[in-house]
């Protein structure tokens, strides 16, 4: 009877894990897949190199702006509820996405991808939490979720170049709906609804923060297109000087800011949000690089260039199971330390890369950067959590994932300007590796600083 129970229990564990990830994996693996596709929509569509970027960020914006609401509505709302809709709306922005018949349609589309994702992908933690009440399941869950994640994005560009070959790029988009319909379902049949917790929304607050990136990412994107002194551009940068302004003096005086001012009493909290924001930044313009680099300088197709990012992707998985035990005997100050050194040295070697250069080079290179970058993420991570104690975890959860998807934005922005400026290959990549190079030594310099954690509570 209790063998039974116990594999009875074992697999409800295992069907609420498998139904609170299929969100987050479907929203990761979208993410890298869609980069894998760019060459094959620029070329469908008509869709110039600022276009592009518009279709990366357009999601990012909205996911990065958005994630801070989605918490406090998963906490007025109940996260089930806030779950669900953020997989419908995920689910919509999808099949727009799919059935897009020009550029500008397909970026609106994405940005209602990025609302969705911002709405389920904070309830989901939740509910992952509310889902196990023995710590020791809880903590094999968390495990089995971050195993699921990684795998997630490093297959991601294989999985997205294996249904443009076979499919066509639309296939990327069409594929989230049976899954976004079997998630919606799964939770409905599963998942146990948590009590609701009432939080002021700060409505104003969330809406300058849109505002703010909206305005970088224009500014940054559009930039060197219509010229950094013209009048759309002008206005962008005015809107996200006078917004973050706002924003800012909300925060310091306002009674509800959207972080509790307690988290800011360290300047751990700062700077490791700080290296965060770098690391998305060069991780996710890297990928956007490599992705176009590989086909549109290489030649390869949406397939290949998916089979030669896969190593690259999964050196950051091989890091992440890494990092556990090297922090469990350093803490987590020098995996930090050690992974952005030596990401930043190899950005510098990565800095002589050419069209001619054998992939393998570029394989070898590119895979030590992001295994370093893999073993300094979860300290980071880590060193955050400690920081924020119980508390004012969830806070402190939102604000590192809204920072790096803010890295993430910008990066692929730079990026694209890189490329917009710069026409040759030759000088592009230099240019772009010595960009995450800085990016990377600079996060080491904010750990080095700031970052003065002991080591048993590090570990």
């Amino acid at each position: 009877m209790s063998h039974s129970s116990g594999r009875s229990g074992r697999s409800s564990h295992v069907l609420i894990l498998a139904t609170l990830a299929c969100g987050f994996v479907m929203a990761m693996i979208d993410v890298t897949a869609v980069n894998v596709a760019l060459s094959d929509i620029a070329r469908d569509l008509a869709i110039p190199l600022a276009g592009l970027v518009w279709v990366v960020d357009g999601y990012t914006l909205t996911f990065a702006a958005l994630l801070l609401a989605g918490g406090a509505l998963a906490d007025r709302y109940g996260p089930k509820a806030v779950y669900q809709g953020g997989l419908a709306v995920f689910l919509l922005g999808s099949v727009l996405c799919g059935a897009t018949p020009g550029g500008g349609f397909l970026t609106a589309a994405r940005l209602l991808q990025g609302a969705g994702a911002a709405l389920f992908m904070p309830s989901s933690l939740s509910l992952l939490t509310h889902s196990f009440e023995d710590e020791q399941v809880r903590t094999r869950m968390l495990g089995m979720w971050s195993a699921l994640v990684g795998v997630a994005g490093a297959s991601g560009p294989l999985i997205g170049g294996m249904l443009v070959h076979q499919f066509g790029w639309r296939s990327v988009f069409w594929v989230n709906v049976p899954l976004g319909l079997l998630a919606i379902v799964m939770a409905q049949l599963v998942l146990v609804a948590p009590p609701r917790q009432p939080r002021d929304l700060s409505l104003l607050s969330h809406a300058l923060g849109v505002a703010a990136l909206a305005g970088i990412s224009c500014v940054l994107i559009e930039g060197p297109v219509l010229g950094w002194l013209s009048p759309l551009v002008m206005a962008a940068a005015a809107l996200a000087l006078l917004s973050g302004t706002l924003l800012l003096r909300r925060e310091r005086q306002g009674s509800h800011p959207l972080l509790p001012r307690a988290l800011f009493h360290s300047s751990s909290f700062g700077a490791a949000n700080g290296v965060g924001f770098l690391i998305n930044f060069s991780v996710f313009g890297q990928l956007f690089l490599l992705s176009l680099f590989l086909q549109k300088a290489g030649g390869a197709d949406a397939l290949q260039s998916g089979l030669q990012l896969l190593p690259m992707m999964a050196a950051y998985t091989v890091g992440n199971f890494l990092a556990g035990g090297i922090a469990a005997r350093h803490g987590t100050r020098l995996p930090m330390l050690a992974g952005l050194l030596t990401a930043s040295a190899m950005a510098l070697v990565l800095m002589g890369l050419r069209p001619a250069t054998p992939y393998a080079l570029l394989a070898l290179g590119t895979g030590i950067m992001n295994l370093a970058i893999g073993i300094a993420i979860p300290a980071m991570t880590a060193t955050v959590m400690r920081v924020a104690g119980k508390q004012h975890a969830n806070s402190a959860a939102a604000a590192l994932n809204a920072n790096r998807q803010v890295g993430a934005l910008v990066g692929v922005a730079l990026v694209g300007t890189i490329l917009h400026m710069f026409p040759g290959w030759a000088v592009r990549l230099p240019l772009a590796y010595a960009t995450m190079a800085l990016a990377y030594g600079l996060a080491a310099c904010l750990v080095y600083r700031h970052v003065r954690l002991p080591r048993v509570q590090a570990a």
